[in-house]
């Protein structure tokens, strides 16, 4: 109750044409029109019968015009015009429904009412929707083109101009985009007002001035209902403060108050229905406009069930289809002529309009299989162009002629397939997709480029890598005077010669001049960034270097023979020279030295470390050189070492070879000690006076002289069997608890042995008589022999000489 007692629904023309003026005046009483003086609007719907009309405005303005129930056929719903107020739109907007044309319930020939009202919906209204079927559109009578025709016509007779919004609305529309619908709407709309005769004041009056042409499409209602609403309450805003600037009807001309609309429309309507020249057009060309429409239609249907079109259409889906122009133009050739021969006997316009209506549908349905015959083409030559440059490249061709030629060849295969392809009653142009095809040659012309350069310079990269690192790295390790320009003569030759060989491979390219020294300079940057990068890693590690190159000088010798502390080596000497050849690999990796500037960091590292009283006595203003966070004359940039690291690393150094010379100066003890058996000189001195008298005793008594001899020898068998120095090394007590078990056991053995000898013959009194002294000697020495698996060096001097004393008797008796 409440949406009808706001929408106010109102018979407003009976279906015999009687205008309802009482109704019409209780209707603007009840929804007071009169109140709104300028500010309201008129909107008016049209269109075929059964075409959804009211329940469209049902649901886009909240009316509620009576529907077609579809349960029980499809019939007339809406008989005459009915009239009702937009529910809850500003401002008030004045909603007109129109009867339905082409309705079987009037019959062919009385169509008279439909243009009347059409007419009058133009005459008072600022929109007007006209309602068609998406599959509709470019036929004669559902596009409402004829009614149209003569609604223009008689308008600019009958009335003066105003500015009308005809709202094209397209319903249950298909997949056909609405970018390619609403063209040929607006184009068949500015053909009509062309054609229709015009005062002498409006002959060359635009359409514009009288008509804004707006198109809509909505969604199935019955299939799509969701769909259909949202899209009904999307265009709904769109009636909101219609006829302010820049709405629906904001440019709208010659309004009348809303005071006198109803003497308005009953004066119109009145002028409607005595105009006499709203006649149906000429019969003959009535019949000519509906029977070519069905031959051309007949015709369609029959293209597109033809076998050999379906074949054609989905060969073409997945490859390259031979002779496609040739056959598709032949199929659409025997098409259009089968049309010729039916339609030949209709007046030549209506005949060539329709003829012409048939062909941009048939292109319009082939054009989808032409473009995908296009982009096999397309598709199948870049693949062409891909081998073919690919093998060109393998083969050894320079990159840019073979681009060059492979472009050549692909185009004019390309062309020629297009050629192939082209149909004759289209006037299409393949230059957008010659263009694509140029635009893919060329990206992947350069996305090879872009790869093989990438190669290339990664090639000569890795070649300079591999020349230069190991190469920088034993020259650093070397750390010398010589080392710098030794790394920058590397450094040169390497590069130079890797980029002779790196400018005949950019050659083949045929790059500009700029772009290849732009790559060789990163070439070259690449390269001195290579002897960098070790060098700082070189100076990461110095502190290493230093300590191994310290331990290799002062452990070898001049013929890296490793050395044996003596105690004749001048350690205080060899730690110097040590020290000062690890300084100079400091100095040496504290900065990058590719260019040939002087520096001083190796003579201030030399006066602040190694001979600091120099330093100090040179510059006293300076109290310590290596305070500083910079190297004089060095930038930043090439310094690795700041001289307050360099102190800081070479304390850390002096602190960690400490030990190492410490164990040198332990070792040279020790071996002095070692090797040095006699007592000190005073001692020797004391012995000297003090046993002068025993001295002269032994002389007096050689006997003596035997038993101490003898004793020696016992003394030193026993010395040699319990190896005591061997024994005494791991510390006196446990050299005094082994010995103490291993001296019984020698004694005896020693005992043992001496007693085996001296039972053995001998063998001429003579030799007896003469040399017992030595026999004794020989029968100990035996006994050392026999029971230990060494002897010293002191030892085997005695058996030497013994030996020597034995034998020289021997030889004498020979001489005698």
């Amino acid at each position: 109750m409440d949406k009808e007692a706001q929408c106010c629904s109102t018979h407003l023309i009976e279906g015999d044409g009687t205008f309802n003026a009482v109704g019409l005046d209780n209707f603007i009483k009840q929804v007071k029109l009169a109140e709104c003086g300028l500010s309201y609007a008129v909107v008016a719907i049209m269109g075929p019968q059964s075409s959804g009309k009211s329940t469209l405005l049902n649901h886009l303005f909240n009316t509620n015009f009576r529907e077609m129930d579809a349960y029980r056929g499809r019939s007339q719903t809406t008989k005459g015009i009915w009239i009702a107020r937009c529910a809850g739109i500003e401002p008030c907007t004045i909603v007109m429904d129109l009867e339905g044309t082409d309705g079987r319930e009037r019959g062919e020939d009385d169509t008279a009412f439909e243009k009347q009202s059409a007419l009058f919906a133009l005459a008072v209204s600022d929109i007007v929707l006209i309602n068609m079927w998406c599959h509709d559109i470019g036929r004669e009578q559902a596009a409402n083109k004829p009614l149209l025709k003569t609604v223009f016509q008689v308008m600019l007779r009958l009335f003066s101009p105003r500015k009308t919004t005809l709202m094209f609305v397209i319903r249950d529309k298909t997949r056909t985009p609405l970018e390619n619908l609403e063209p040929v709407l607006r184009e068949d709309i500015q053909k009509i007002w062309d054609s229709v005769p015009k005062p002498e004041a409006h002959k060359r009056t635009p359409l514009s001035d009288f008509f804004n042409v707006q198109v809509v499409a909505l969604s199935s209602y019955e299939e799509k209902e969701e769909q259909f609403k949202e899209q009904v309450a999307s265009l709904r805003q769109k009636f909101f403060h219609s006829i302010a600037p820049g709405g629906l009807a904001g440019d709208r001309r010659g309004v009348v108050p809303a005071s006198g609309f109803s003497f308005s429309a009953q004066q119109i309507w009145k002028v409607i229905k005595e105009n006499k020249d709203l006649d149906l057009p000429a019969h003959k060309v009535m019949v000519a406009t509906v029977r070519c429409e069905e031959i051309a239609n007949e015709k369609y249907s029959s293209f597109v069930a033809n076998e050999d079109w379906l074949e054609l259409e989905e060969a073409v889906q997945s490859q390259l289809v031979p002779g496609f122009g040739r056959k598709l133009s032949s199929l659409l050739s025997n098409c259009l002529f089968s049309y010729d021969e039916e339609a030949t006997y209709f007046e030549d316009s209506v005949r060539s309009t329709k003829r012409k209506q048939l062909e941009e549908k048939l292109l319009q349905l082939v054009q989808p299989a032409y473009q995908l015959m296009l982009e096999h083409i397309r598709s199948g030559t870049l693949d062409y162009f891909k081998k073919a440059l690919n093998d060109s490249l393998n083969g050894g061709q320079g990159f840019a002629a073979a681009a060059r030629d492979c472009t050549t060849k692909s185009t004019r295969l390309f062309d020629e397939q297009c050629k192939d392809a082209i149909i004759k009653q289209a006037n299409w142009d393949s230059a957008k997709a010659r263009d694509k095809f140029s635009r893919d040659l060329e990206s992947h012309i350069a996305e090879v480029r872009t790869a093989k350069l990438s190669e290339l310079t990664a090639l000569y990269e890795s070649k300079l890598k591999n020349a230069l690192y190991s190469s920088v790295e034993a020259l650093l390790e070397g750390g010398s005077d010589d080392t710098w320009p030794a790394i920058r003569k590397l450094l040169n030759h390497e590069t130079e010669t890797a980029i002779s060989e790196f400018s005949v491979a950019l050659s083949g390219f045929e790059m500009d001049e700029e772009d290849e020294e732009d790559m060789i300079s990163k070439l070259r940057n690449y390269a001195r960034g290579v002897v960098e990068a070790k060098t700082r890693e070189e100076a990461g590690r110095v502190l290493y270097r230093m300590k191994e190159r310290f331990t290799s000088i002062f452990n070898h010798d001049n013929d890296s023979m490793p050395r044996v502390w003596t105690g004749k080596e001048d350690i205080r000497a060899i730690t110097k020279t040590a020290r000062s050849s690890s300084l100079k690999l400091l100095s040496v990796l504290a900065a990058i030295r590719l260019d040939e500037d002087t520096d001083t960091i190796g003579d201030t590292l030399v006066l602040a470390l190694v001979d600091p009283k120099k330093g100090t006595s040179k510059s006293t203003a300076l109290q310590d050189p290596l305070a500083s966070s910079t190297w004089e004359e060095v930038p930043a940039t090439k310094t690795l070492i700041t001289p307050v690291q360099c102190k800081s690393l070479w304390n850390q150094f002096q602190r960690e070879t400490e030990y190492t010379i410490t164990q040198a100066i332990a070792s040279q003890e020790a071996n002095k000690r070692n090797n040095n058996w006699l007592p000190p000189p005073w001692a020797i001195a004391a012995m000297v006076v003090l046993g002068f008298n025993e001295f002269m005793t032994l002389l007096r008594n050689p006997l003596w002289l035997l038993v101490i001899f003898v004793s020696y020898l016992l003394l030193k068998a026993l010395w040699v069997q319990l190896d005591i120095s061997g024994e005494f090394r791991n510390g006196a007590l446990p050299g005094i608890l082994s010995l103490s078990t291993k001296f019984l056991p020698t004694v005896t053995n020693l005992l043992r042995k001496l007693a085996e000898e001296g039972q053995r013959p001998t063998t001429t009194d003579a030799h007896s008589n003469t040399s017992n002294p030595p026999q004794a000697s020989r029968i100990i020495q035996g006994v050392v022999g026999s029971n230990s698996g060494f002897s010293s060096t002191a030892s085997s001097e005695v058996t030497m000489e013994n030996e020597v004393e034995y034998t020289s008797p021997s030889r004498h008796d020979k001489d005698l």
